[in-house]
């Protein structure tokens, strides 16, 4: 059964959510503060953490930022709606998605089964026995625990930083479309108003830097991305 940490201060809330949650076969804990949600969450074993952003003793952008120093768990902001400052400061600092309160349970439960659907292993390649591998110049993904290194250098990615790259690198040389890998990543079609994707993207661009004086993603505007195919 997936542990879930939720980090809220909202006593009420984390009672609906936890009820929720147990019965959708999660298990839940509740922490109330941002200090001890950090310490939960960085010596819990917990599977994914919930956590909102306005907390007592430590905000939580605070908490995952020092969260995303010693761990890469899936993270799911909860932000007040509206605030888009927020949100792109959370995504910023490695949230894996955000929810603007308030929002229905229904919607958060497919938001925490998009990110686990992702660290599943892909079964595209079923019949490929390298599928676990993918290697193109120095970039070098290992599907199986989820690592990402660029010549033998860990890139320290999130894990929708990892997703994106993979979707990227299995399609190199071909167009993914925006919506298409939206949809694979998140789990979800974007509205017109959603940077979650461009600030994930921009995020990966950054760990990834050059080759050859060029970025590995480009942008193909009105359509999608494109992983180009190099030679080291």
């Amino acid at each position: 059964m997936k542990q879930i940490l939720i980090i809220d201060d909202d006593t009420e809330l984390c009672e609906l959510l936890a009820e929720y949650l147990s019965s959708e076969k999660f298990e839940p804990t509740c922490v109330y503060d941002g200090k001890s949600g950090l310490d939960r969450a960085i010596n819990g074993q917990f599977d994914l953490v919930i956590l909102d952003i306005m907390l007592p003793e430590m905000n939580g952008l605070e908490v995952l930022k020092n969260l995303r120093s010693s761990s890469n768990i899936p993270v799911i902001m909860l932000t007040a709606r509206g605030d888009e400052v927020d949100r792109i400061l959370g995504l910023e600092l490695g949230a894996d998605d955000y929810l603007p309160k308030p929002f229905s349970p229904r919607e958060l439960i497919a938001r925490i089964r998009a990110v686990f659907r992702r660290l599943t292993p892909s079964q595209d390649d079923s019949g490929d026995k390298d599928s676990g591998r993918i290697k193109i110049a120095d970039i070098k993904l290992e599907t199986a625990t989820r690592s990402a290194e660029k010549s033998g250098v860990s890139l320290g990615l999130t894990e929708v930083e990892f997703s994106i790259l993979e979707q990227l690198m299995r399609s190199a040389g071909t167009i993914v479309e925006r919506q298409l890998l939206a949809e694979k990543v998140l789990g979800r079609r974007l509205t017109y108003d959603d940077r979650s994707l461009d600030v994930h993207m921009s995020n990966l661009r950054k760990k990834l830097g050059y080759s050859n004086g060029n970025e590995l993603i480009r942008t193909i505007r009105g359509t999608g991305y494109l992983y180009v195919k190099t030679e080291k």
